[in-house]
């Protein structure tokens, strides 16, 4: 038995006759995310195919992260905007929610659910940000010190602040150092573990699929989870030790100023005005200023750098296209045509750089003329009770000194602006994922669309469809009502015009399309193997390629090498252990016989084929299914093609029509006369091998 079928068994000990519950119930058994499950599965409740994916990862994925997202807790309810809003005030209050989303998953790192360390990482980040701020007043005190002796001429003390100089840097230098080495730790592992909880809710249930089929804000996934998602972890761990340390920095050096500088009396119109605190009045109104204009200026910061994501985001999509599809673009000549679609998108994320280049180039004004002025502010308004005689050289240097990193704190905005607006539009592309899949977990536990349910088989019967209709997610019919019962050995052949429902049909039956109602049944634990017209062609070795969903070590070389002969890919033997695109190098017709190679190492018991010998030609089509039915003689066959021969290779069809409402089974036909009657319930509903009613 083939090493895939094992781990699957060694998963579920208990089978089929363990207690059935709703997939939207089965949570992930380890820490590890699980990988999409495989076309190459048990036959049985949903959540013994979940446990079979977290032991497939379990012993496939090479290396663990430091830190991964364990169990989630359900999704929030459905927040529906308020129906006297505008649209335009019911998009603001949309995006005022993306935050509160991605905090309810983001926050969960910090919890009993979260990393171990993240509360320990956290406390000595913090711990060592004040002892920061402490060495920061030191060296402020030192200046002093400094100076003051400088003044005296005193080269007793002098030499005695130069020699603790060196080892005050030292200490500060190694908190610092160690304090970055606690922030990105965080940052790291926060992302390790927010990424692997977003991803094993996307690769569940095949939502990663069905995203496809569903409208909302959720394109280019792989740009949300990649590129938005490690902003969106980076970001608030810099922002809020920042602001920790803005604050605390502020709050030292405010005393300082206040008690260095005392207050300022200043002739006014004949009339003496004094000003307590002078100094620490002067850095907040200057503070202010530089962070109102700020404020203004850069407004739409947060607008901008979401469209130039999202721009950079198709632009890395439409080259990706270009890429996976390069052999059909160079077959038909479409490169001018490819280019002039890369050069629309790209022109596009040029306008949309080129406003946020005038944001920054504002925003760099301001911050810019802050940086020039705030060393000199401060001696300017110290000197007159320097000059006097009031302070000391050493008091306004440090005055000088405690100014700057009051406004840096003050105007710590100032400088983080533009990152705080690219970590709000990719905190909003995450969450608008979330959402998406908060929506597609709700409609697994709803019965307001309903779900198709699975179930077993009774008797002989291998796959049973029970009233089993198919819509789309907002509740269009696709598919009416639909009873087949198909017994063991037996070879279906689905057929009917182009737009019927066909693929939808053995979607619903492989488990991909989750809406409509009534019940696919497959027999216990069996086998489920699905051939899809283009197959996949993981990277790697042609070695993974043919043992492809099972690791690449499930099988030997002889049986890799046999089933290549098999499907007439043997010139291909010498080659297993090459690592090359294969994806790219096969053809179609390889690729399909590539996916027939997989068929016969795995062995299963039900195989879906969804025109699954469509690259090939008649002849080639005609070895490939012989094959087929000479290795796998009692294999349970459900083919959707549109080749009359076809017909030769099956023992039964059935035949699916256009209608309004829903295509309908109007057929159910016998190509090979059976051995023994049908099943009591196709009996009651075809009768033998007679049309059916409409």
């Amino acid at each position: 038995m083939p090493k895939a079928v094992a781990r699957s068994e060694k998963a579920n000990p208990t089978g089929a006759a363990a207690k059935r519950k709703p997939s939207t119930t089965a949570k992930p058994a380890s820490k590890k995310p699980a990988p999409p499950e495989p076309r190459l599965r048990k036959t049985s409740a949903p959540e013994d195919r979940h446990v079979k994916a977290v032991a497939d990862a379990e012993l496939i994925v090479e290396g663990e992260p430091e830190a991964v997202g364990e169990d989630v807790p359900p999704p929030p309810e459905a927040v529906e905007p308020d129906p006297k809003l505008t649209p335009e005030e019911a998009e603001a209050a949309r995006k005022k929610y993306l935050f509160t989303r991605f905090w309810i998953s983001a926050r969960g790192y910090w919890s009993r659910r979260g990393d171990r360390l993240a509360l320990p990482l956290t406390l000595g980040l913090v711990t060592l940000i004040c002892i920061n701020v402490g060495f920061q007043y030191g060296i402020n005190v030192w200046n002093r010190l400094m100076f003051d002796a400088i003044e005296q001429r005193s080269a007793g003390t002098v030499y005695f602040l130069s020699a603790v100089f060196l080892p005050l840097v030292v200490v500060s230098g190694t908190i610092v150092v160690t304090q970055v080495y606690l922030r990105m730790t965080i940052q790291r592992r926060w992302r390790s573990w927010l990424t692997t909880a977003v991803i094993a809710r996307w690769l569940t249930n095949g939502r990663y699929y069905q995203l496809n089929l569903v409208s909302g804000d959720h394109q280019n996934p792989e740009a949300r989870l990649t590129e938005d998602l490690r902003i969106a972890t980076e970001a608030p761990v810099d922002f809020l030790s920042g602001v920790l340390n803005a604050f605390l920095s502020a709050s030292t050096f405010i005393v300082v100023l206040w008690t260095i500088g005392g207050a300022l009396t200043v002739s006014i119109g004949g009339s003496l005005v004094t000003i307590p605190g002078f100094l620490v009045i002067t850095a907040m109104v200057y503070a202010a200023i530089t962070s109102t204009s700020m404020f203004v200026i850069g407004r739409n910061f947060v607008q901008l750098s979401e469209q130039k994501n999202q721009a950079e985001a198709e632009f890395r999509y439409v080259l990706t296209r270009v890429r996976e599809n390069g052999e059909s673009i160079a077959l038909l000549g479409g490169e001018e045509e490819e280019r002039s679609g890369i050069d629309r998108t790209f022109a596009g994320v040029l306008a949309r750089w080129a406003k946020l280049t005038g944001q920054h180039m504002r925003t760099a004004m301001v911050s810019q003329g802050s940086s020039l002025f705030a060393p000199v502010v401060p001696i300017l308004l110290c000197a007159p009770k320097f000059l006097d005689g009031s302070m000391t050289l050493g008091q306004v240097m440090q005055a000088a000194s405690a100014f700057a990193i009051v406004q840096g704190a003050f105007g710590w905005l100032v400088d983080n602006y533009p990152r705080l607006a690219d970590w709000n539009a990719s905190a909003r592309r995450v969450a608008s994922l979330m959402m998406s899949l908060d929506g597609l977990e709700r409609a697994e536990e709803s019965d307001t669309l309903g779900r198709i349910e699975h179930g077993d088989a009774a008797g002989d019967v291998m796959v049973s469809l029970n009233r089993l209709s198919v819509s789309l997610d907002d509740g269009t019919a696709v598919v009416k009502e639909t009873k087949v019962a198909i017994e063991a050995g037996e070879r279906v052949l689905v057929s009917g015009d182009s737009g019927s429902g066909k693929s939808t049909l053995v979607r619903a039956i492989a488990g991909l399309w989750p809406w409509g109602k009534g019940t696919v049944n497959f027999h216990p634990d069996k086998q489920l193997f699905m051939l899809p017209q283009r197959p996949y062609v993981p990277t790697g070795t042609l070695r993974r390629a043919v043992a492809y969903p099972g690791a690449a070590d499930d099988f030997s070389t002889q049986d890799i090498e046999s089933a290549l002969d098999k499907v007439e890919l043997g010139h291909l033997k010498d080659r297993i252990e090459e690592d090359a695109p294969w994806d790219q190098t096969l053809s179609g017709g390889e690729r399909q016989r590539l996916a027939f190679a997989r068929l016969f190492l795995h062995r299963p018991d039900i195989v879906v084929l969804d025109e699954a010998t469509a690259a090939l030609d008649e002849k080639s089509q005609d070895r490939m299914m012989a094959t087929m039915i000479d290795e796998l003689p009692k294999v349970t066959v459900i083919s959707v093609a549109h080749r009359a021969e076809l017909e030769t290779y099956h023992s039964r069809k059935i035949t699916l029509e256009r209608r309004k409402g829903g295509a309908r089974l109007v057929s159910d036909i016998d190509l090979i006369p059976r051995k023994r009657g049908r099943n009591l319930i196709q009996r009651a509903l075809w009768g033998s091998g007679k049309k059916a009613r409409s």
